[in-house]
């Protein structure tokens, strides 16, 4: 099979998936299919461990999605089935070129379609073809409707076998669910990779190609290196000195002044946004002074010292954060907010570990990023995974934060514990959360293709 064949295969299948339903165990299928089917194609190519991972994690996140349907599961199917594809049809380019090329191709796919020559085979219909779509098709079809038209002329009732109904299909949503299947699917076998993309691709190694030939290249036309060196060595020192003072004047406010608890909040939220800050820009620091020959420079030494020792004290703030988000949980729970702090907090870890390494081991400024997109796509499937409404009910249940029913009925997918939670207070005669119930009862009237599963396993309230 070619690609063509896959194209047309998968447009097909898009329509009766899609036709008069919302997205729901339909996409979940789609996104399986396009897997068995990647699977089947690049099969020669399945050398890699890698390979059989993102094969795992594509079927995880359909059955992820299939369940609950929501946002962080469809990105989750999305980024698996693309970075499968991408991994195995691309193998030289680097996973991260994935991003803007999806971008790209939403647009050029557009025109691209009507570049006939470009993707439609090119070679002359086989005579013997020819003569069986006559043989076989055409010829039996004009006997068929001329026999048809005289023998409805002989007998009404004859005539109202095939006349006397209406075909109740909505020809413009099939137009439109054929139109959108053909793109989705033309853009995913068939898309384009401009040349740029490969001649820049060695650009995003993780390694410098002739290390010994790097050499040093002034930033500024006006600096030389030795005044270029030094200023960063002047930067660095500075901004350790300042991160220090930040370190301590951050710990002391958090841990020794006392915050009244209605401006825990605010207090948390703020510091929080300013570690978030100096941590970008402590990684825009590294990757400014360490892009090039200042990686292999022997008089770098100090600049490399005060470089690590700006990653470490910003490791102890991030520390002080999580530590402090801790404090924050326990006062008032948890919630998708502070979960989603500890995530930063804990990617934020992971990146200067590997900006560390990458100092180091005299890596390149793309090492950073090409190990960074692993452990966000990672995240990812973590949170598309992991039913967190539930968890979050559960904890603060368990210890009496955060249960308010406007809360707990604010969070997805934890229906039985909030309805039990509720029961056991009597609170579900105060609060009568008819918008929540009515949503569950609402998915549960859905037909199959447009369901998320989960709500198929909560029992109806009575």
């Amino acid at each position: 099979m070619k690609k063509i064949h896959f194209i047309l295969v998968c447009s097909i299948l898009f329509i009766p998936l899609f036709y008069n339903e919302s997205v729901g165990v339909n996409l979940a299928i789609f996104g399986l299919v396009l897997t068995g089917l990647i699977c089947y194609y690049f099969q020669d190519r399945f050398t890699d461990r890698s390979h059989l991972i993102l094969v795992v994690t594509s079927v995880l996140s359909c059955l992820a999605f299939a369940w609950y349907g929501d946002f962080v599961s469809f990105l989750a199917l999305a980024m698996s089935v693309l970075f499968l594809q991408f991994k195995t049809q691309e193998t030289k380019l680097k996973i991260i070129q994935v991003f803007p090329l999806v971008f790209l191709n939403a647009f050029a796919s557009v025109g691209r379609v009507f570049m006939f020559s470009q993707w439609l085979p090119q070679r002359k219909i086989n005579n013997n073809f020819a003569k069986k779509l006559v043989a076989y098709v055409i010829i039996p079809a004009v006997f068929l409707i001329l026999f048809f038209v005289v023998y409805s002329f002989g007998s009404d009732h004859f005539s109202s076998l095939f006349t006397d109904y209406t075909l109740d299909v909505d020809i413009v949503q099939i137009i439109v669910i054929s139109i959108l299947g053909f793109y989705i699917s033309f853009s995913f076998w068939n898309y384009w990779v401009p040349d740029v993309c490969y001649d820049k691709n060695p650009m995003l190694d993780n390694e410098f190609e002739n290390a010994d030939q790097v050499k040093n290249q002034n930033t500024f036309s006006f600096l030389d290196l030795d005044f270029e060196r030094k200023s960063g060595e002047i930067t660095l020192l500075l901004l350790n000195l300042m991160l220090l003072v930040f370190v301590v004047t951050y710990n002391y406010e958090q841990f020794f002044e006392v915050i009244q608890k209605s401006q825990l909040s605010a207090a948390t939220h703020e510091r929080v946004n300013a570690v978030i800050f100096s941590i970008l820009m402590a990684v825009g620091v590294i990757l400014f002074y360490f892009k090039g020959g200042f990686n292999f420079d022997e008089k770098a030494v100090n600049l490399k010292r005060l470089a690590k020792l700006w990653i470490t004290l910003n490791g102890v703030l991030i520390v002080s954060t999580i530590v402090k988000n801790s404090e924050y949980v326990s006062f008032f729970g948890l919630t998708y907010k502070r979960l989603g702090v500890y995530a930063f907090l804990i990617l934020a870890i992971i990146g200067l570990v590997y900006a560390f390494l990458k100092i180091k081991n005299q890596k390149t400024n793309a090492y950073l990023f090409n190990q960074m997109v692993w452990y966000f796509y990672g995240t990812i499937l973590l949170c598309s995974f992991v039913n967190w409404g539930n968890l979050i009910t559960t904890y603060n249940i368990s210890v009496n934060k955060g249960v308010e029913p406007r809360f707990l009925s604010d969070l997805n997918f934890n229906d039985e514990a909030r309805r039990e939670y509720f029961s056991l207070h009597n609170l579900d005669i105060l609060f009568v959360d008819d918008a929540r119930e009515g949503e569950i009862e609402r998915y549960q009237e859905k037909p199959f293709l447009s369901k998320a599963l989960y709500y198929d396993f909560i029992s109806a309230k009575k």
